[in-house]
Order: structure tokens, then sequence, then C-alpha cells
């Protein structure tokens, strides 16, 4: 109820209260009640304002009617707690099975890219001096993944400089489902020996140009998305929340079940990522 109430817009604690609890009156006791359904449930966030939204959206949506968020990044070469940051980034969004947005920017780290990483990106020292700091792209990248579903491949390693670059240059990164097309491809795909982005593509008979740039990579990982996302249909697993289920059965698990759409799995995995 609180989701469906939700789809369209933000509401105050206190509308909320009253369409989705009936209650009205005592406005401290009205807030607790919605804080306390609320609050711990990842699906929902709250401004300092008292406005609620939806993070994610209402189960039973079919998942290629679902926003999502293609991503890549390159990087400096070695780890964020190291002092390495992002020198380039590529978000395609994909609703209706189709890619319907891009973007891409060069990004200047604020350090030197290693050596090995120039031969293998051919992103040099020289092409991000003149780019962009993150902290000058951070939001526009914050509301291209606000409300989207952000899928990498390898979606730990990505969202992980994401996240934390966000963090650096806004105080927050926005809180969204997290799917990564390595593992979707494990469950989906079980005869494939290797989940790698190039075995990916060669089976689906998908080009990647540029290779080791995050625009092109992240196009072929979009294609792939749409691809991945056909295999779970015809598994018969329709929206989210049976994709998850489906994501955490034993291996060689039949999706029991999974073809009521709009089943009320648990969503409190959401965000776990790859």
């Amino acid at each position: 109820m609180a989701a469906e109430t939700l789809k369209d817009g933000p509401v105050h604690t206190l509308d909320l209260a009253s369409a989705v609890l009936s209650l009205s009156g005592n406005a401290g006791a009205a807030s607790a009640a919605v804080f306390a359904l609320l609050g711990s449930d990842r699906r929902f966030k709250v401004d300092p304002e008292g406005r609620w939204t939806l993070c994610g959206s209402p189960p039973g949506t079919p998942l290629m009617s679902l926003r999502y968020a293609v991503v890549d990044v390159e990087t400096t070469g070695g780890p964020y707690s190291g002092g390495h940051r992002m020198s380039e980034l590529a978000i395609y969004q994909i609703r209706d099975g189709a890619i319907t947005e891009e973007y891409h920017t060069l990004l200047n780290p604020g350090r030197a890219i290693l050596p090995r990483i120039e031969v293998l990106t051919g992103i040099t020292n020289e092409m991000v001096a003149a780019a962009p700091a993150f902290e000058n792209v951070a939001r526009e990248v914050a509301d291209r993944l606000e409300g989207r579903i952000f899928v990498a491949h390898n979606a730990r390693f990505d969202w992980g400089f994401v996240s934390r670059e966000l963090v650096d240059a806004l105080g927050e990164a926005p809180r969204v489902e997290r799917l990564c097309t390595v593992q979707l491809a494990r469950k989906l795909l079980p005869s494939i020996r290797r989940r790698h982005l190039d075995a990916l593509a060669s089976h689906f008979h998908i080009r990647i140009h540029p290779r080791h740039r995050a625009h092109g990579d992240a196009l072929a990982t979009a294609r792939i998305l749409i691809r991945l996302l056909d295999e779970a249909s015809m598994l018969g697993l329709l929206d989210l929340d049976a994709l998850r289920a489906y994501m955490r059965r034993p291996r060689g698990g039949r999706p029991r079940g999974a073809a009521r759409q709009g089943q009320q799995l648990s969503l409190l995995d959401v965000g776990t990522g790859g």
C-alpha cells in the first residue's frame, strides 16, 4: 500500500500516515508509526522535510519495464583506499528493452594513471588533464542513477568507485538496487563456462568497441543485460522479486512459483550488488 501511494511522487509523513495507516490527529504518533513501518525498508527513503519517496519499483513490475542505469568505469589502476580514482565513466539508461539515454565523460582523477592502465585502456594522463574533476559532474551522475537499478559487469567494483566518489563529492550516494551481469549470467546461463565480458559478448554476438573504455564496455553490458532479461523471462521470472529469489536458489534450483507476477518476496537483500 505504501509503495502504491508513493508511485506517483513524494508524500509527506503525515499524509502517508493518513493514506496508508488511517492515522490522523496526533502528529507525533502518526509519524512514529510511519517510521516504524518504513524506516528499515530500503525501498523507501525520507528527506529532511519529512517527504517519503520510493527508491525501488513496486513488486510485480515487469523486469523489462524497470529503469536500469548500466555503468562502466575506468580507473587509475589501484584500490580506492590507495588514493586511486576514476578516469572515465559511462552510463546507459535502459527501459522497455531499449537503450534510451547515454552519458560518457573522461575524468581528471587528480593523480597519475598507472602505465599498465594507460596501455590497457589507451587513456593517458594528457587526455584527462583537461577533463572535469568528478566533483564537477557528481550531481549529474547522481541524478542519472537515482530511481534506477544500478547494473555493471562486476557491479561490486564499479559501485565501489562510483558510490565512494559520490559520497566524497556530495556527502551521500543514491540508495539504489544493484544487479551484476556476472552473477546474472552465472545463474541464467549455467552452461556457459566463462562469464567475463568478452565471453558473454561472444555468446550473444555483441561487438565491444572500444574495448577497455567505459563507453564501449558499458554499451556492451547494456546489450548483454537486455539479453539476460530475455533469458529470465523465458524461465518465468517476470519481476525483480522473482529474479532475486531465483538468484538466491542453490545451483540447479528451479524457479518454482516464479511466474506469479507480483509475488511478495523480501527485498531486504536489495543493494548487495555483485
